[in-house]
């Protein structure tokens, strides 16, 4: 997978995810979780673009680490929809899935570059 294809989905995740917080129930827990879930599913893409670009090895680390955070606490919001009944589950399945798909992608990422830069400062 391409950066920009990774950058894709995540721009694509951000956007569903969007579209369902506008389906929770307005209630007082189902506005708490839209503020909490709008807010961690739409950090992923701009920290991974700002991985991207990042200055230093530990910058492009540190980056992406910050993407798979929100994208682990988008998870559990995710995961609390379903438990609280907020939403049926079957509407939020593609949405988890692609969440879970995220953060394995991501965070494969996070540690390959943390080899690299421990094979890098070895063999210096």
């Amino acid at each position: 997978m391409t950066s920009d294809e990774l950058s894709d989905r995540l721009l694509a995740f951000a956007a569903e995810a969007g579209r369902l917080v506008d389906r929770l129930p307005d209630t007082r827990l189902g506005r708490h979780v839209a503020g909490q879930l709008v807010r961690s599913a739409t950090s992923p893409a701009p920290n991974y673009e700002e991985a991207c670009a990042a200055e230093s090895r530990a910058d492009f680390v540190h980056k992406l680490g910050v993407c798979l955070k929100e994208l682990r606490e988008s998870r559990l919001w995710l995961r609390l929809i379903v438990k609280a009944e907020l939403l049926p589950a079957a509407e939020v399945a593609g949405l988890l899935d692609e969440c879970c798909q995220l953060c394995n992608i991501i965070g494969r990422s996070v540690v390959t570059a943390k080899e690299n830069a421990v094979a890098r400062r070895k063999g210096q």
